[in-house]
């Protein structure tokens, strides 16, 4: 089953069940694929693009979150705390501190890297393997911590 049919099976349910919440992100998510869809004049997105798609809209939410918690809207936050749960249903499943770990120390193997000038090079080989499966700054800190 593709993420649009998914996401249009929930979207019934979400009606039947009267989820206004669920309901709206479901439909800003569809509407993001269509449009990615249109944009890349494409009948249907792979699997690497949905899931680009999704990290695209949980990052602008999760940044959304420290701009309004520094701001103290606590309205927002909660709505957007709401969102961010029910689009984290729909990513991958995110991968655990130690196999970060290992991802990260295999890569900087692999590509012979010694000094923070090459972390570019690392992370360019890292993203790829643990896309959509974890944080970008999560990765780059301890990139870091192991080139430092």
């Amino acid at each position: 089953m593709t993420l649009l049919e998914q996401l249009n099976q929930e979207m019934k349910q979400a009606m039947k069940q009267k989820d206004k919440e669920k309901l709206s992100v479901v439909r800003m998510v569809k509407a993001s694929l269509q449009n990615e869809t249109i944009k890349l004049g494409k009948e249907q997105l792979s699997e690497d693009e949905e899931l680009t798609i999704l990290s695209r809209e949980l990052k602008q939410r999760k940044d959304s979150l420290q701009e309004f918690k520094s701001a103290g809207r606590d309205d927002l936050v909660k709505k957007l705390e709401i969102e961010i749960n029910i689009l984290q249903e729909y990513m991958p499943k995110q991968l655990s501190d130690d196999e970060l770990e290992a991802i990260v120390q295999s890569t900087i193997q692999e590509v012979n890297a010694t000094s923070m000038h090459e972390m570019g090079k690392v992370m360019g080989a890292i993203m790829p393997k643990v896309k959509g499966k974890a944080d970008g700054s999560k990765i780059n800190m301890l990139v870091k911590k192991h080139l430092s």
